[in-house]
């Protein structure tokens, strides 16, 4: 059972500039909340209580966030704007929050071996909050951890993306298993290819369940591409034993790390809420 959800959020949010200079990008709000809460209550419903932050210098709002403000509630209690409240007073009830700190960035890959501390020695999730998904019937997460059950190896979410965009995602190359149309075995991945050199058009988003071996193999894994230690890179050791699956999920994501996609978010579910 995954019990645990890495989340990195020590990124500087520079293609959110000026707007991130004083504010985290996973406090940006898709309409009343925030990005990170979404990727939250998504590891909330897949059964997931514990949390881990690595943040980072400027990242207090995020504590802060998943805490009780008594000043504020204090002012609103008894009035109508107390019901605003609820679901995050849900999430601080239902879930316990550990942080640390990534002194410096060097890449996805070392925010995680980073949170090692805050995870120890069992499987994990990890969400990256600005890779923003949903789906009605069951959480990207809730799907993975399924795939987990059966496979017991590191499963990575993916979807199919233009050719020409390929160079802003690792990228797959994998066999079908088991019969399905939407679960590879991995047998190559490639961080941010040219679209002349990608091995496919499926990328893998900010989802992930990953075996507590990748510890080890971060710790070894050299910077690479940008000269930042990429979780790609460690994922392909794991899977030259055969040991990653991939798998295409079900549901909508949004790349709210660019303002297209957040702006696509906002929109989204905007319409959603209309009567």
């Amino acid at each position: 059972m995954i019990k645990k959800c890495l989340f990195p959020a020590a990124g500087y949010g520079t293609r959110f500039l000026p707007a991130t200079k004083a504010t985290p990008k996973e406090m940006l709000p898709i309409l009343t909340k925030p990005l990170i809460q979404y990727g939250v209550e998504e590891a909330v419903l897949a059964g997931i209580n514990t949390i881990a932050v690595v943040s980072g210098r400027g990242k207090r709002a995020i504590e802060d966030h998943f805490d009780i403000s008594y000043e504020l509630e204090h002012q609103i209690k008894g009035g109508s704007k107390e019901v605003l409240l609820d679901e995050i007073r849900a999430l601080i009830t239902k879930c316990t929050f550990s942080y640390t700190r990534q002194v410096e960035m060097k890449g996805l890959g070392h925010a995680i071996l980073t949170g090692e501390t805050l995870i120890g020695n069992e499987p994990f999730a990890v969400v990256l909050a600005d890779d923003l998904c949903h789906n009605d019937d069951k959480g990207v997460l809730s799907q993975m951890i399924d795939v987990y059950e059966k496979y017991q190896c590191s499963v990575v979410a993916i979807e199919e993306v233009p050719m020409d965009q390929t160079n802003k995602y690792g990228v797959i190359a994998g066999k079908l298993v088991d019969g399905t149309d939407d679960t590879y075995r991995i047998t190559d991945m490639v961080e941010k290819p040219d679209p002349k050199d990608a091995p496919s058009n499926l990328a893998i988003i900010g989802r992930y369940i990953l075996t507590p071996d990748i510890f080890d193999i971060l710790r070894e894994t050299k910077a690479g591409k940008g000269g930042e230690i990429q979780i790609t890179d460690a994922l392909l050791e794991q899977a030259k034993q055969g040991k990653v699956i991939a798998f295409k999920f079900k549901g909508k994501r949004f790349d709210c790390g660019s303002v297209d996609g957040f702006v696509e978010a906002t929109n989204w579910f905007y319409d959603r809420m209309k009567p």
